[in-house]
């Protein structure tokens, strides 16, 4: 998840910085200006993951961890990024008791988080 923070980091900024230029270089610290930021850097967000998850399973930081979201639609990468947004915290605390280690926004959306390493015979 930290691998992953990283990455949302650098999407986020990216999407800031072109917002910053598109605005024209105004300050988008206060006012509606902050929250117009605000809902472009989700909305950012939302593509980079629904894109991610719908053509390969994987963001970059799950193909590194070898980690794969299978059984998804474009709805239900929908449903789990709009869960995920709102249940992270108590979706990781889950995760600790899960029987199969599965996030609590996996289990809501009906999605699943699978080992992606090859199997050897």
């Amino acid at each position: 998840m930290a691998y992953e923070a990283l990455l949302v980091f650098a999407v986020a900024f990216f999407a800031a910085w072109i917002f910053f230029f598109a605005s024209g270089g105004r300050d988008a610290t206060s006012g509606f200006l902050r929250l117009e930021l605000q809902i472009f850097i989700v909305l950012v967000l939302a593509v980079y993951f629904l894109w991610c998850w719908t053509r390969a399973g994987q963001t970059l930081a799950m193909r590194a961890w070898k980690i794969r979201l299978v059984d998804v639609t474009p709805r239900k990468a929908l449903l789990r990024f709009l869960l995920a947004f709102l249940l992270l915290p108590w979706s990781v605390l889950w995760a600790l008791f899960d029987r199969d280690r599965q996030f609590l926004h996996d289990r809501l959306a009906g999605t699943r988080l699978i080992d992606a390493r090859p199997t050897t015979s």
